[in-house]
């Protein structure tokens, strides 16, 4: 299987990992050290030997980070992992509510006269530590660039991934790498800017139309690029990785070892007149001290370019969305089968995997399915395994969140589904989270709206009953790439405007600690939104286009809860659902997809 269910970490192992750490920090003379979840490249993701905070910890979440003091450290985690960390760390470990806790004020007043801190510099951004220094710097915090402790106390840390590297065609790309990189190159030069430096692999592998399989779940290979003004790229990955796409690399791309990347980042500081673009919240601290003053703070010229997806990539990701459709309506129609009590959470996600497998185009899930029934479905990002796997009693629901990464797409698509009779306040918090994201379907706003502009839209109706949820709204989605995709996103953190071509989850939720967690998402692209008839528009608008076709659990449905607009939308939806999927499935399937999709 894609997907494992061995048990990852224990909270038993974090103590005595945590005395040798303090060990290594005493021979620094160091008052603390941090220990991100990060790697040199500052993606999301991180290979094994880069889970440096779970080895540490026991918390696997996809964000947080440690604060390793003499007396205590601090495991700073967003409202996603809340219910999470304190089943993963021992009571050594403090949770910290981050980030309404800032790691500055915490700092302060754990260490009131000041201290040594150790840090990685590959692992924490220019602009972390910019923060860090601005805010500490006079009050007695120095801030020591080390070698990365953590790696000192593993063992078997395992060793950097290898995998070969594979071209993207230009068939599910859209646009040649030639292409891509003359016109980075030419809004380059327009701005005054000699080269830009790209760490981040998702826009490495965009840009040269490239994929690989260093990420569990995401195509991408690890290596670090500079882009100069005059169209050439020096890409930093070991050549054994790219034996198969030498000749799809092309002339302009000049390959180098890893080790030279540093080097050669200094040496474009020292050109007359260097002005060399890279974004700070990416940008390792190690690489901006070598750029120096030479370093313009210009945002990675591949996001926008790579969130904008074009015509072939739209239409790929919305072929490979109808096949997902059918391989999650098949599982679906499998499960409504099963009496309560006699399936488990791997049972389900064992199911779905080997439906998915029947595509010639899947190249791996995109994540590690969440399936989560009753009280395990109100942890966030839950992780089933052999330990924690339960069975799907009468009267549980079940949150399966789950997506695949295809030649053509990636899809990410969450059902909440009932076992048996659910109860009435589920049902209820069900229908408000189901309001939430048909608001969010239907809405249309003006061009220009950051999606801290309209996100909002989709938490109303759980607001209106005093209830909301720990986690954004909606995130990016990559082509054939990442599933969480920046910059832009659907939350109060996102500030870039949304564009046609950008694709987002629409996922609201609700998780009731202890008891059960609701969670729909679609994925959507957004698209200029179709004329009005009414004279009195005067301003461009955007609307969104569904991509995600699945069956919404009508037993979850408080039917007079909804407004005619929404049980129209319901309708008009799962009609499109019927036409859309119900070719592509079995006859058994076909006919529970024709009861599912019935009108409410």
């Amino acid at each position: 299987m894609f997907q494992t269910f061995d048990v990852a970490t224990r909270p038993d192992q974090g103590p005595p990992r945590l005395n040798a750490l303090r060990a290594e920090m005493q021979q620094e003379a160091l008052d603390g050290f941090l220990v991100p979840r990060a790697d040199a490249h500052q993606g999301e993701y991180v290979a094994p030997g880069d889970e440096r905070l779970a080895w540490l910890t026991g918390f696997t979440g996809s964000a947080g980070f440690c604060a390793v003091l003499r007396d205590i450290a601090g495991v700073f985690i967003d409202g996603r992992y809340r219910t999470q960390v304190k089943q993963q760390v021992a009571e050594v470990y403090t949770p910290v509510h981050w980030p309404e806790v800032q790691l500055a004020d915490w700092l302060k007043e754990q260490l009131p006269e000041g201290g040594r801190i150790g840090y990685d510099p590959w692992l924490h951004s220019a602009s972390q530590i910019k923060t860090l220094t601005a805010s500490l710097g006079h009050h007695g915090f120095d801030f020591v660039q080390c070698d990365n402790l953590v790696d000192r106390i593993w063992p078997d840390q395992p060793a950097p991934p290898m995998q070969p590297v594979i071209a993207h065609p230009v068939e599910y790309a859209g646009t040649t790498a030639a292409t891509k990189i003359a016109s980075l190159a030419e809004g380059m030069r327009n701005a005054g800017q000699s080269a830009a430096v790209i760490t981040l692999p998702d826009s490495i592998m965009w840009l040269l139309n490239i994929r690989g399989s260093d990420i569990a779940h995401n195509p991408v290979a690890h290596g670090f690029a500079i882009l100069h003004a005059d169209a050439r790229v020096d890409l930093f990955m070991n050549k054994d990785k790219l034996a198969d796409v030498a000749a799809h690399l092309g002339p302009d791309v000049t390959v180098q070892a890893p080790e030279n990347f540093l080097p050669a980042v200094a040496g474009l500081s020292q050109a007359h007149n260097a002005a060399v673009a890279a974004d700070l919240t990416t940008l390792p601290q190690i690489v901006a001290d070598q750029l120096g003053e030479a370093l313009v703070a210009a945002g990675d010229p591949c996001a926008l370019p790579k969130a904008r997806k074009c015509a072939a990539e739209i239409e790929g990701s919305a072929a490979a969305h109808l096949r997902d459709g059918a391989a999650v309506v098949e599982t679906l129609a499998w499960l409504d089968a099963q009496p309560p009590g006699t399936v488990t959470e791997i049972d389900v996600v064992k199911h779905l995997e080997a439906t998915r497998r029947k595509d010639s185009k899947l190249r791996d899930i995109s994540f590690e399915t969440i399936s989560g029934t009753g009280p395990n479905g109100a942890i966030i990002h839950y992780r089933v395994s052999d330990d924690s796997n339960a069975t799907l009693e009468e009267g549980h629901l079940l949150v399966l969140d789950s997506g695949g990464q295809y030649l053509d797409g990636t899809t990410d698509i969450t059902r909440t589904l009932a076992i048996g009779t659910p109860l009435q306040e589920a049902r209820e918090a069900y229908t408000r989270v189901l309001q939430g994201m048909i608001a969010m379907s239907r809405l249309r706003w003006p061009k220009g709206l950051a999606g801290r502009d309209i996100e909002a839209v989709g938490r109303m109706p759980l607001w209106l009953a005093g209830q909301d949820f720990n986690h954004g709204l909606g995130h990016g989605v990559g082509a054939f790439l990442s599933v969480h995709e920046g910059p832009q996103r659907l939350s109060r953190a996102g500030t870039v405007p949304l564009d046609p071509g950008m694709i987002l989850s629409n996922e609201p939720g609700y998780y009731r600690e202890g008891a059960f967690g609701i969670r729909i998402e679609n994925l959507l692209v957004v698209e200029p939104a179709p004329e009005l008839d009414s004279a009195d528009a005067d301003r461009d608008m955007l609307s969104w286009r569904t991509l995600t076709y699945a069956p919404l659990d009508r037993r979850l449905i408080v039917a007079d809860m909804l407004t005619t607009a929404e049980r129209d939308w319901l309708n008009t939806y799962h009609a499109a659902v019927a036409v859309k999927i119900g070719p592509n499935v079995t006859e058994p399937a076909q006919r529970w997809l024709d009861a599912a999709t019935a009108p409410l």
